[in-house]
């Protein structure tokens, strides 16, 4: 139960081979001939056997073979009853290496595959190479080097292209994986092995498409927190805008919503496969960057400008040293050297110049990180060569404390010098555009690292909404067999949120106009209301600054006939009348929602108004979204530089801008009906925002067989929290884990007798290492479940005051198993803590929500001297049985 459930596919102890005669392979199809010369020259350590589906004996003197995995490269017709038998042998993970068997072909062998527990890879895949075992269990050519780095690609073809690539630019793999797109075992399970995998220190990924957005979603979350995921994407083609009834779904693109995605799973995302592998290189260099601030050090001006440029581009910073290290590093320069954004060295810089340069870059604050260009010129003094030059770089990087990306541009005098930084952790690049969108890369990660530790409660911490009443105004307008909300109700909608909306009165008739204008106050705007229209301006449906009666009775009549001209059929409900904002100096902005297949609700925020489509000017983010979360969705829109000081008018309510997306966020998370919104143009000045147009689509949501199923990313479970009395009439509080959780983990570890670490992770190690406490604290709530009792104490000051400190004190958690209604637990209490109770509670809360979630069983491994342990689960009512793998342990086994 410590391994994962793919390690008999990935690194198997004992393999049988269904690929004909071994003797006979030049006759073979191309890849049972391909899998066999593989197999028999690598030097695979583990026992291989031979099978055919022909052959005589009993299944049971084949079972003793106890084979991991079977790789079955047969015609199709024989296929399906090689799988039968290693079935029926008991083989745990089974490969079929075909090409273009029919999808019912694949169906029936995927049945095969769950009747016998076999983790199945194919079939229509090339297969999968394990160097570092010697293994190349695949027909995508020669085996690959050992390195540190996982391919996982959906296209055989491409995987075949990068393992030629890499080969010619020595870049080695610990696993390559090619998928094909008729595979049981999919991209997210695969992504869950290597993030496990200890040989494996980046992961590359080609992907074409995705079936389970909340599957991928929580793998690709997992993987990214442990180790650097860099993902490469095919088939980017905007969404059809066609069928859209609202700005934000005509406006959002597939791929815009694919980049969210990624973004908040904390990956990198690039377009071409070189960059797949420059990007892995740098993300796994020692240093991560701070920040987007790139200092250029180099000895061209042309060049410097031409890496400024391009940085500019993709949104980095070029950074400017401060006074006091250009001051400090001036003396050490030639008097042509220049030191104002790009640092320029002069043509006839040195190495000592250039190793001056990178130490005054690493203490400076400005400084993120660096770029290093070096141009071929002729040179007299010895330690201006390339190849000393680059030596400098090597030795300063060492000293530095931030990542460096080199650029020796050039090819046959400075070939020595990029050897010399091969040699070492440094990035080398042949242009200055590769290398600044290399940095562009570490920057991104370390940005996207900054998401995904995001995350927050479907419901913010602001008024609680009237989510009841927006159920039933979406439950009315569903029942009269409509989509799209008028606009009085879609306001409403959003006042049950406490979004700020402008007063909006219904006319039926020109004098009923006349009445509610007067009312409301002049001047006012009338907007045509109409469930058939979505964009009100482009059939001159909306009048703005009318200011008199007279001028609303004939407005009202003009814009009837009018809209009556543009759409004779649409059905008119009257026109609404509304004040003017009043906010003068108020910016238009709009924020929106659009419906994503398959990764659900996205919301979008950008410039509003008419012109919302020409502009097209979107940033958008997943639900749910904390303050954080919305304040970086703002920032990355091109209007944000619109809402500081601009043009006379000041600086925008930033927290009314920001809580009117957590109010989104909360609809979303709350209401599944929702498809498409626009809250267009929402108007934000220094007092507040005020919604002056929305428009909702809903539509019947479907049975929910889970809370918040609609959504790709699961909020924080914060309805879980409970408050529990201790022994002695202290309290202490269970509460399901979080990222910031960390430090306190740690400290728990940190504080258990050797006794209490050994019996919890078979292990005398004195705390976690980095990924462990990474992968324990930054978890999918909906495939795996962690709670934590937190003890709070305060403490009396000198001056009297109380300062109050939390330590977690016990954990309980939970692990889904691969086959969906079995979870495996785990528990530890702090010594100190011990007979109060704890553990019991922890386990009868965590034993709930594995309930909840639809789990039947919940098992465990407990070390057989662990008494204590062994007696908790006999008293919750486990049955205790002994563990045929290993005599050291128990298997504690309860119904839920």
């Amino acid at each position: 139960m410590d391994q994962h459930f793919l390690t008999p596919l990935f690194s198997p102890r004992s393999i049988v081979v269904f690929a004909g005669d071994p003797d006979a392979a030049a006759q073979a199809p191309s890849l049972a001939r391909a899998l066999i010369g593989e197999l028999t020259h690598n030097g695979f350590e583990g026992p291989v056997t031979w099978l055919d589906t022909a052959m005589t004996g009993t299944l049971s003197e084949l079972a003793h073979t106890r084979a991991d995995l079977a790789i079955i490269a047969l015609p199709h017709d024989q296929i399906e009853s090689a799988l039968e038998i290693a079935g029926r042998i008991r083989c745990r993970a089974g490969l079929v290496l075909s090409a273009n068997l029919p999808a019912t072909a694949c169906a029936r062998l995927h049945a095969i595959a769950r009747q016998y527990g076999v983790q199945l890879l194919g079939p229509n895949s090339l297969g999968f190479q394990r160097p570092q075992l010697k293994l190349n269990a695949s027909a995508a050519g020669p085996l690959a080097a050992p390195g540190p780095l996982a391919l996982v690609s959906q296209s055989g073809a491409l995987t075949a292209s990068i393992l030629d690539w890499a080969k010619v630019n020595g870049v080695g793999f610990s696993a390559v994986v090619s998928l094909g797109a008729n595979t049981a075992v999919d991209l997210a399970q695969v992504l869950d092995f290597l993030a496990n995998d200890g040989s494996t220190q980046s992961i590359l990924v080609y992907m074409e498409g995705i079936t389970h957005a909340r599957r991928f979603m929580s793998a690709l979350r997992a993987a990214a927190s442990i180790k650097p995921v860099v993902v490469m994407k095919a088939g980017r083609k905007p969404a059809g805008s066609h069928a859209a009834l609202t700005h934000s779904a005509a406006i959002v693109g597939a791929d815009d919503v694919f980049e969210a995605a990624l973004r908040r799973a904390g990956v990198v995302r690039v377009r071409s496969f070189t960059q797949l592998f420059s990007a892995a290189k740098c993300l796994a260099s020692r240093y991560k960057p701070v920040g987007e601030r790139l200092a250029i050090v180099t000895n061209g001006g042309g060049p410097g400008v031409l890496a400024a440029d391009w940085a500019n581009e993709i949104g980095l910073e070029v950074a400017r040293l401060t006074d006091a290290t250009r001051a400090s590093l001036t003396p050490k320069l030639s008097a042509h050297a220049q030191l104002h954004q790009v640092i320029d060295l002069g043509e006839d810089a040195t190495a000592d110049q250039y190793r001056a340069a990178l130490e005054a870059c690493g203490p400076d604050a400005n400084v993120d990180g660096v770029l290093v260009i070096h141009s071929p010129k002729p040179c007299s003094d010895p330690g201006g060569d390339p190849v000393s030059i680059a030596q400098a770089v090597v030795d300063g990087t060492a000293k530095l404390g931030k990542p460096v990306v080199a650029c020796w541009m050039g090819d046959q005098t400075v070939r020595g010098a990029r050897e010399v930084l091969a040699a070492r952790p440094v990035p080398s690049f042949r242009t200055p555009e590769a290398a600044v969108d290399a940095f562009g890369n570490i920057a991104s990660f370390y940005q996207n690292q900054q998401l995904l530790q995001q995350t927050p409660p479907p419901l913010s911490a602001l008024a609680t909404p009237d989510t009841e009443g927006a159920r039933l105004l979406i439950e009315g307008v569903l029942t009269e067999r409509r989509r799209v909300l008028t606009e009085m109700e879609s306001k409403a909608l959003l006042a049950a949120f406490h979004i700020p909306v402008t007063r909006t009165m219904l006319a039926r008739s020109p004098n009923e106009a006349m009445l509610i204008a007067s009312q409301l106050g002049y001047p006012v705007a009338l907007k045509i209301d109409s469930p058939d229209i979505s964009h009100k301006s482009d059939v001159q449906g909306v009048a703005l600054n009318v200011m008199s009666a007279m001028q609303v009775r004939d407005t009202y009549n003009d814009m009837l006939a009018k809209v009556g001209k543009v759409k004779p059929g649409a059905r008119i409900n009257g026109v609404t009348i509304q004040p003017m904002s009043g906010k003068a100096r108020g910016r238009e902005l709009y924020i929106g929602l659009s419906t994503d297949d398959p990764f659900g609700p996205v919301i979008t925020f950008g410039a509003g108004g008419t012109m919302i489509e020409l502009i097209a000017d979107r940033a958008m983010e997943l639900p749910p979204l904390n303050q954080f979360l919305a304040r970086r969705l703002i920032e990355r829109a091109r209007v944000a530089e619109t809402l500081d000081h601009w043009r006379g008018a000041p600086p925008v309510q930033m927290e009314a801008l920001e809580q009117v997306l957590l109010r989104v966020s909360e609809m979303v998370c709350a209401l599944p009906q929702l498809r498409e919104m626009d809250i267009n143009p929402i108007i934000v000045d220094e007092d507040g925002a005020v919604a002056v147009d929305a428009r909702v689509v809903i539509e019947h949501a479907g049975p929910q067989t889970q809370a918040y199923s609609h959504l790709a990313i699961l909020p924080y479970p914060a309805g879980l929290e409970r408050e529990w009395p201790m022994k002695g009439g202290d309290l202490y509080t269970i509460r399901p884990v979080q990222p910031d959780d960390a430090q306190m983990l740690q400290s728990l570890v940190r504080g258990l007798s050797p006794e209490s670490r050994y019996f919890r992770f078979v292990s005398s190690m004195q705390e976690m290492p980095a990924r462990m406490l990474a992968r324990y604290t930054l978890i999918d709530y909906d495939r795996e479940m962690a709670l934590v009792a937190v003890h709070r104490t305060r403490q009396v000051q000198d001056d009297g005051s109380f300062t109050e400190t939390e330590q977690i004190i016990g954990v309980s958690r939970y692990i889904t198993n691969p086959d969906q209604t079995t979870c495996e637990f785990s528990l530890v209490v702090a010594d100190a803590f011990g007979g109060q109770g704890l553990g019991s509670r922890l386990m009868l809360s965590i034993m709930d929500v594995a309930r909840s979630k639809g789990l039947q069983t919940v098992e465990g491994l407990v070390l057989t001297n662990n008494d204590s342990m062994l007696r908790l689960m006999r008293s919750l009512g486990f049955s205790v049985a002994p563990y045929t793998d290993d005599p050291d342990f128990r298997l504690c086994t309860k119904p839920l």
